[in-house]
């Protein structure tokens, strides 16, 4: 996806070169080129040494370089204001020279040069929020559990089934949970086996326990089966499973739309913590009502969908889970270790110590404010201006699929402390919101010619802008147009004295800055309208910030 930069180097140096005047340059003489020379014997008498005569050229492009490099370490330290503070004060050192960094071919293609570096280095650095690449997930739980399952399934000890009957007689819960062979042996499973497994998502699920809990009890379902994660996800709010379910509490895409879970190119609130929990309640609060108040027969729909077990309960005329899974016949395997796996979750999770699981850390639940982010902006720089990391921003947010927040008004939760100073730095960061390149569907266009124009690939066309394979385009319809970003760094170009008649070759490019206009860059190149559109396969004179034309 094009990503640009409004307030960036890129549009200072327009500014710049627009002839306002407004800028702080660097002190240079009046002119660099003329310096006090004393006559040698006078020289030699007074003990003075002769001054160097540099050419302004070159040591001005030495401070750019300079200036450039600590951006550049800037970057890779993840402060991407910082960094361009430094590439700003670059480009003001050839600005600043005597005649102005177009005064000659040399210095105009080291200007040029040095505004790609810029350009493309930013590029690489925010790689990871180009809307193109999609945030990392893990491995849902429940595949590599089920997996275990079927080829390990210890038999329960004597010693297991009196420690479950006592701790149901001292606590009782509101889901009944059977004292037979099936959930006996996946506690002995959790106990062995998958003993570290259970260890870490507990751990994990101290983070979200109290919100879930208050959350099931405005929703009116039983606390306990706020440990279903832990056999779904382990608790990872960015998992994702085989069968493309995602989050806490592994929504399938149709059920996670159907409860109002918002799922688009920016955010897949199926992670979202609060919301998906909120979603889970009702949903299994429809589907217990569905099954008559049958918490077995919910939870084996939870996990196969309501129209599979209520087809199991019409083939075998069973409507008690146990015995209907006793069977092969009518619900896949999967089902039928789901609803002992989670009755051996609940166990253990809410009294871990009596099953030998002494040594579970407990998380401090997420503690957070909330900024109103007005557009897309880069994680990095939202970080910088809290001073706190990427990673803790993801970890608040982990509904987010790109690395920048979505276009529009958007709710970031952000570390507690940091709220006030990223709002003090948004209020005037106007220049710092990533622009999207748009199309608008003209009649008789098509993705696949959409898609040539622009030089991507049908497929990413089509996720940027959540379209199906089915999908019909319509007139006047707006697309999101992505673009991959810089792969890497034009070489530096160095200015000499003998440089200074050397023509570039090969083709040269130009990055569309704020206020430009075709008519306008091709006057500046000594060019035509026409012949830039023809260059850039071009149907009209539209252009948008970013954009790279070839000019030559």
């Amino acid at each position: 996806m094009t990503v640009t930069f409004p307030r960036s180097a890129l549009v200072l140096c327009l500014v710049a070169l627009a002839g306002c005047g407004t800028r702080t340059r660097p002190a240079l003489p009046a002119d660099a080129s003329i310096a006090p020379v004393l006559p040698v014997s006078t020289a030699s008498q007074v003990g003075v040494e002769l001054p160097l005569v540099s050419d302004p050229a070159a040591l001005a492009l030495e401070h750019a370089q300079s200036e450039f490099a600590l951006g550049e370490a800037q970057l890779q330290a993840g402060h991407v204001v910082r960094a361009r503070e430094h590439f700003d004060r670059a480009i003001d050192h050839l600005l600043a020279l005597p005649s102005g960094a177009r005064a000659t071919p040399a210095t105009s293609a080291a200007f040029d040069r040095l505004l790609d570096r810029i350009s493309a280095l930013e590029l690489l650095a925010l790689r990871d929020g180009d809307g193109l690449a999609e945030n990392g997930t893990e491995p849902a739980a429940i595949d590599e559990l089920l997996r275990v399952a079927t080829f390990e399934r210890p038999a329960p000890a004597a010693t297991t089934a009196e420690t479950v009957r006592a701790d149901l007689e001292r606590a009782p819960l509101q889901i009944a949970i059977p004292v037979n062979d099936r959930v006996l042996s996946f506690v002995e499973l959790f106990q062995g086996r998958l003993h570290d497994f259970i260890v870490e998502g507990l751990e994990r699920a101290h983070r979200y326990l109290p919100m879930m809990r208050q959350i099931f009890a405005e929703e009116g379902v039983p606390e306990e089966l706020v440990y279903v994660p832990l056999v779904e996800s382990a608790f990872k709010s960015n998992a994702l499973s085989r069968a493309a379910a995602r989050g806490l509490w592994q929504f399938m895409p149709a059920t996670g739309r159907e409860y109002g879970l918002q799922q688009t190119f920016f955010v897949d609130e199926r992670s979202h913590p609060e919301k998906s929990t909120r979603a889970a309640a009702k949903y299994l609060k429809t589907l217990h009502q569905m099954f008559d108040g049958d918490w077995n027969l919910a939870l084996a729909a939870y996990n196969a969908g309501p129209g599979r077990v209520q087809g199991a309960i019409r083939r075998s005329g069973q409507r008690d889970f146990w015995r209907l899974s006793a069977s092969t016949r009518y619900l896949p395997r999967e089902t039928r270790d789901y609803v002992p796996m989670i009755m051996a979750a609940i166990l253990i999770g809410r009294n871990p110590a009596l099953y030998g699981f002494d040594e579970i850390g407990v998380a401090a639940p997420f503690a957070y404010e909330t900024v109103e982010v007005p557009g897309a902006i880069d994680l990095k720089i939202l970080a910088e201006w809290g001073g706190v990391t990427v990673d803790d921003i993801r970890a608040l947010n982990p509904e987010l699929r790109r690395t920048t927040t979505p276009r529009g008004t958007h709710q970031l939760r952000v570390p507690a402390g940091t709220a006030a100073s990223i709002e003090r730095q948004l209020a005037s960061a106007d220049g710092l919101f990533v622009q999207f390149t748009t199309h608008t569907v003209r009649r008789g266009e098509t993705l696949s010619s959409i898609a040539r124009r622009y030089r991507v690939s049908v497929a990413d066309l089509r996720e940027a802008n959540d379209l199906g394979r089915s999908a019909v385009l319509r007139v006047n319809q707006t697309l999101m147009i992505p673009q991959r970003p810089a792969q890497g760094l034009p070489a530096p170009v160095a200015v000499t004295a003998s440089s200074e008649s050397s023509e570039s070759s090969g083709p040269i490019t130009y990055r569309v800055r704020r206020g430009d206009t075709l008519y306008g860059i091709a006057r500046r190149f000594d060019t035509t309208v026409e012949a830039i559109k023809q260059l850039n396969q071009l149907r009209s004179n539209r252009i948008n910030i970013g954009d790279r034309l070839t000019v030559r």
